[in-house]
């Protein structure tokens, strides 16, 4: 086979039947997830889309501190939920603030504390292959599942301790099938006999094109391949299983290898435009080889997987379905985030199963690479609204939506303005420097603002002058939201590109992105 240069992102390979998964599973997303009794503050109660509402629970969970104690979606009723506890001596009214900022709040009785403490107690005394415990914000309690193998004094053993930590802190359940990392021998990217699945492409911390992928692909076979028995195309720089996680970085051998961030489903391509945390009750795709596109939920947070290869830490659990091969897939949203790569899980895609995902956010963070080719920014194609306005928006300076009239609605896609903030007279306005924008009561995003409001940067060094804080998101001074990002066509073309990427890497050419704002583009 002859060295190839990878132009479109080919190692996740349709299987048989994604073709008829590959449209219904993307554009209808299912809305099944409960809505929750408890108390309540509706009339604040803000309708989010899943992407916004995972970018307001890390904004909540950082303001609300120990307060704290995990949020989920509703997609039902579109609402984030964010559980607080502890809340008797809140003297700085944080909890009112998230009301402000669109979230129903529940107050809960287990805090963020307690439920680690009981995730420790756990580890201590009942690690046993074919266990798994996480964080399940929906009950504020612990999800403990043990698999199949799980009989006789092993079952005892983890019941009984489950019991220790009281009625009110964990649940328990058995399941089908066995927990195993799932790695087999096929089609897809192939390593010293093991088949796996290539997660998201990314640009390495020294500019080179690579791939995230599971970690257990990555300590199975150093050098990786496209087709069975073909010649090497990249080769691992760094792998972790088991421990604090079950991700690899894998960098192609040919350096003229361009290596966009998109998930190809057979029928589609979805442009991938940033890496996301999980959100319990948010609906996902995954990708793999061997089974092609599937969807579900995410059902808890920072997992405990107790494989028969070692434990590993910090996954996602969720109720999609998966089997051998797909290990190392991306778990992704139909905007375009990239969510997690699939680790390992129980039963199969006949009868139903569960699987556990590592955090794209930790992985990157952990192998020092950023998504995509370019590296610089996350602009363009994919978003809400399938061009350069919407979520993904334009850099600092002129880029990002229109707002002429200063409501924080984009005037051009009706959507709400993330990212770009406000100079002069549009976008938020935070007069006290509580970081609630005064007119929304919604938590500012982005960075902000010359003129009136929002953060202070007179230096241009990304900190906050007045807070000493990093401003997140892209700073405005200048001409705010004028036209930088303007997506005239509708077609995701960005006509000024004072918004756009300046590499080139970041935002779609005209043509790519769909007109009814799915973010997705048709493969070609």
């Amino acid at each position: 086979m002859s060295h190839k240069r990878v132009t479109k992102r080919k190692a996740i390979v349709a299987a048989g039947g994604v073709a008829a998964l590959g449209a219904a599973a993307i554009l209808l997303p299912q809305a099944n997830a409960s809505q929750d009794s408890g108390s309540g503050n509706t009339a604040s109660v803000k309708t989010l889309k899943a992407g916004n509402a995972s970018d307001l629970a890390s904004q909540l969970q950082k303001m609300l501190g120990d307060t704290f104690a995990g949020s989920y979606y509703d997609a039902a009723a579109k609402q984030l939920v964010v559980n607080v506890a502890n809340v008797s001596g809140d003297q700085n009214g944080v909890v009112e603030q998230a009301k402000r900022a669109g979230a129903k709040v529940r107050e809960v009785d287990n805090s963020t504390a307690e439920l680690k403490a009981a995730a420790q107690t756990l580890k201590a005394k009942a690690t046993i292959p074919g266990t798994s415990w996480a964080v399940d914000p929906k009950t504020n309690k612990l999800l403990v599942t043990a698999d199949s193998t799980v009989t006789g004094g092993k079952w005892n053993r983890i019941e009984s301790t489950v019991k220790s930590l009281g009625s009110g802190m964990a649940t328990i359940r058995k399941s089908s099938g066995a927990l195993k990392p799932l790695v087999s021998g096929g089609d897809a990217i192939f390593g010293g006999g093991a088949r796996c699945s290539l997660g998201f492409n990314v640009k390495a911390g020294d500019g080179s094109a690579a791939f995230l992928t599971a970690g257990h692909c990555g300590v199975a076979a150093k050098q990786w391949s496209d087709s069975q028995n073909g010649q090497p195309i990249a080769t691992v720089d760094q792998a972790t299983f088991p421990g604090n996680g079950d991700f690899a970085l894998v960098k192609y051998d040919d350096p003229n290898t361009q290596a966009p961030s998109e998930v190809n489903t057979g029928q589609q391509t979805v442009a991938i435009s940033q890496a996301a945390e999980a959100t319990v009750g948010t609906q996902v795709l995954r990708m793999g080889s061997t089974t092609g596109l599937h969807d579900g939920q995410v059902l808890g947070l920072d997992a405990t997987v107790n494989y028969p290869e070692g434990t590993v830490t910090g996954l996602i659990q969720t109720n999609v379905c998966a089997e051998p091969g797909d290990s190392g897939g991306s778990l992704f949203t139909q905007d375009g985030q990239a969510v997690g790569l699939t680790s390992g899980g129980s039963g199969d895609c006949t009868a139903g199963g569960e699987t556990f995902f590592q955090p794209v956010t930790t992985a990157l963070a952990a192998v020092g690479a950023t998504l995509g080719d370019g590296g610089a920014g996350n602009a363009g194609g994919a978003g809400n609204a399938g061009g350069a306005a919407g979520n993904a928006g334009g850099a600092a300076g002129n880029g990002g939506a229109v707002d002429q009239n200063g409501d924080g609605i984009d005037d051009q896609t009706g959507e709400p303005i993330q990212g770009a903030g406000a100079a002069g007279n549009g976008g938020a306005v935070d007069q006290n420097g509580d970081g609630i924008d005064d007119q929304t009561g919604q938590p500012i995003q982005g960075g902000g603002a010359a003129g009136n409001g929002g953060a202070v940067d007179q230096n241009g060094d990304g900190i906050d002058d007045q807070t000493g804080q990093p401003i997140q998101g892209g700073g405005a001074a200048g001409n705010g939201n004028a036209d930088g990002g303007v997506n005239e066509t509708g077609k995701g073309q960005n006509q000024t590109g004072n918004g756009q990427n300046q590499t080139g890497n970041g935002g779609h050419q005209a043509g790519n992105g769909q007109e009814d704002g799915s973010g997705v583009t048709q493969s070609h």
